[in-house]
């Protein structure tokens, strides 16, 4: 497994080359001149010459992107545009409100998801699985605009059972604001989440080994636990492994709608202000996330399943 990782981390030197050559072009070249953007519209041409300088603009190319390699490798992408403010500081102090807002949902739903997907594949095709199906279609039609506009009216506007938006730094009074973000990022991942999982463990249940495990006399609980969702759990971890980076970048419609100082706001934004520095730390953080957690979804495939062989 080490010799496999050892690889698996030297095929992402390429890719992550790739990504970078990517975003250099995209930030750099195709969106205008930056030290125009960071100047302001009213600056002269002797402010941008200034500007460029401090950038790095005015240096070739080839040494522009090394420059750019370098703050990758350091954490280091310079200042915000918009509050002057150093990015990796911003991004730094966004992380903390994020996963206040993101992890608990995550990890409730997985464990709420999966069991009541086991139920639903145990009774299939009873009135209690297709209840469960038509109800996870229901949700899934409901966009979820309307989630997040409808639930904080009925349970902080109409019921004042929670505050409707805002923010405490501090550990004993952040709670009082994430219960609501929590309550709407679960529903919003229930219908879904159910969906794949209950059609992945029915897709094990018809396998020839569940026939065979039956025919030994293993009982119908024995089965679904020992052995069909022992098999489901590949897709549900690559599912769940997908997932994890959305948590490091947070839900930019939560955190916005919130008031929540976390990543998601902090994109949008970075997006509403064109603050190419930002949206370039952030598109390059969730690149190198995405690689990182396939290489472990990869190992965890064969801690789960000891018949696939990590090559």
């Amino acid at each position: 497994m080490a010799a496999y990782i050892v690889r698996r981390i030297l095929y992402v030197i390429p890719i992550l080359f790739g990504i970078t050559v990517i975003t250099f072009i995209l930030f750099n070249m195709l969106m205008g001149d930056p030290a125009t953007r960071f100047a302001g519209k009213h600056a002269t041409k002797e402010q941008v010459e200034v500007v460029r300088a401090e950038l790095g603009l005015d240096k070739p190319l080839p040494i522009q992107y090394i420059n750019y390699v370098k703050q990758i490798a350091t954490f280091d992408y310079g200042r915000s545009w918009s509050t002057k403010q150093k990015v990796s500081t911003m991004v730094a102090d966004g992380f903390g409100p994020t996963l206040c807002v993101t992890v608990v949902p995550f990890v409730a739903s997985i464990i709420f998801c999966v069991g009541l997907a086991l139920i639903a594949a145990y009774y299939r095709g009873t009135i209690f699985d297709k209840g469960i199906v038509i109800t996870c279609l229901g949700l899934m039609s409901i966009s979820s605009v309307v989630y997040v506009v409808v639930l904080p009216n009925w349970l902080a506007f109409q019921a004042g059972l929670f505050p409707i938006s805002g923010w405490d730094p501090s550990w004993t009074d952040r709670w009082q604001y994430l219960i609501l973000p929590w309550i709407i990022l679960f529903v919003l991942s229930l219908g879904p989440t159910i969906l794949f999982y209950r059609s992945v463990i029915m897709d094990e249940a018809f396998q020839d080994y569940v026939r065979t495990a039956r025919a030994k006399g293993v009982s119908s609980q024995g089965v679904f636990l020992r052995h069909i969702l022992k098999n489901a759990m590949i897709p549900i971890i690559t599912m769940v492994v997908i997932e994890i980076p959305f948590l490091i970048t947070g839900s930019v419609l939560i955190e916005n709608f919130f008031g929540i100082p976390g990543i998601g706001g902090l994109v949008f934004k970075a997006l509403n202000e064109s603050d190419f520095p930002v949206i370039k730390a952030t598109t390059v953080m969730m690149s190198i996330a995405y690689m990182v957690f396939n290489l472990i979804s990869d190992v965890l495939y064969s801690v789960v399943d000891p018949r696939i062989k990590l090559s």
